[in-house]
């Protein structure tokens, strides 16, 4: 096998990654693919709490030059945008294509269709392929990808992930997905529950991250710095301090490494519902800003990015627009 080659080519040439797609596609009966296990027959069209069943969802596919550096590089991320969503985030900027479930059953298609979509973003020139929002369709997803390395799929897979996963799940997608891309959302599971109808959400998320570290550690880069293998873990800056941006980072630097890459966000805007809560109804302060900037330092945390304050006034998307739904994120490399 060649180094650059993605490790689910080796896994299709063994025969194993269609056999983790049967397993994924046989858990579908009662589903347990996430850490809600609903526990409906999927494949039968029941559902359950992500309002998913059989078909994937795609909302939206394109060349996404918003992402970090490493990810979007000089030709992008080929991003796929898929529909619903296993968490309830008050505050969801994606809110149009992960909690209006009706309106995303136009958007189902099957898995060889998504293949097509895999490898028209190869097409493009992408230098990844980016998966928002999967954590309710890795079944589909490794089976689009059976069907599309037959076709010439070669792209390293991005999981772009809210870390609400289930550990087991993960497990199927070890050596074939290159670069996990993960929240670290929050640190109290009250807030997680109160924001997110997450239950649980610190327990499961700190041990799904542990899972995606093991299996394809800190971030390797080519010549041009452009992501191959690795973990980058995202957080985003909240106000009020309903993030735990101390005990999520010093948690990433005591149990993973202080060489772990992280991406500290500071878009914030009170998106979707959030204006209802007084906790949620602003964007985040220079001082709250400024205090996580400090604690990076603190904390020796070593590799990864910085967002600038004003990215928050021009960050929101819109799954309407033709353009597409996302501008150029403005960020700096630490």
């Amino acid at each position: 096998m060649k180094d650059s080659e993605p490790g689910y080519i080796a896994l299709y040439r063994s025969g194993e990654l269609e056999r983790r797609a049967e397993a994924l596609e046989a858990r579908l009966s009662a589903c347990d693919i996430c850490p809600r296990e609903c526990g409906v027959s999927r494949l039968e069209g029941e559902l359950g709490f992500c309002h998913s069943a059989r078909r994937p969802i795609v909302a939206s596919v394109c060349a996404h030059h918003g992402e970090e550096p490493a990810l979007s590089g000089s030709r992008g991320s080929g991003t796929v945008f898929f529909g619903n969503c296993n968490m309830r985030c008050v505050y969801c900027q994606n809110y149009q294509i992960s909690q209006d479930y009706k309106a995303q059953r136009r958007n189902e298609i099957e898995t060889r269709v998504l293949a097509e979509r895999l490898l028209s973003l190869q097409d493009l020139g992408c230098h990844n392929i980016n998966l928002v929002s999967p954590s309710h369709l890795v079944p589909q997803i490794v089976r689009a990808v059976l069907e599309a390395v037959p076709l010439g799929l070669r792209l390293p897979l991005v999981y772009n992930t809210s870390s609400y996963d289930s550990v087991a799940t993960l497990r199927e997608l070890d050596g074939v997905v290159s670069i996990y891309l993960a929240d670290l959302r929050y640190a109290s599971n009250q807030w997680s529950w109160r924001f997110s109808r997450a239950p649980h959400y610190v327990e499961r998320a700190r041990a799904a991250i542990k899972e995606m570290y093991r299996q394809v550690g800190n971030l390797v880069t080519d010549e041009a710095g452009v992501a191959r293998k690795g973990l980058i873990v995202r957080h985003l800056i909240l106000p009020n301090g309903i993030a735990g941006s101390r005990a999520s980072l010093s948690w990433l630097v005591r149990e993973l490494s202080p060489r772990v890459s992280v991406s500290l966000m500071s878009q914030y805007s009170p998106a979707h519902r959030a204006r209802r809560s007084p906790l949620l109804a602003r964007t985040i302060s220079p001082e709250e800003y400024d205090e996580v900037s400090r604690l990076v330092a603190e904390l020796g945390i070593e590799n990864g990015w910085m967002q600038e304050m004003s990215a928050s006034r021009n960050y929101l998307p819109d799954f309407s627009s033709e353009a597409g739904p996302f501008p150029a994120r403005e960020g700096v490399k630490r």
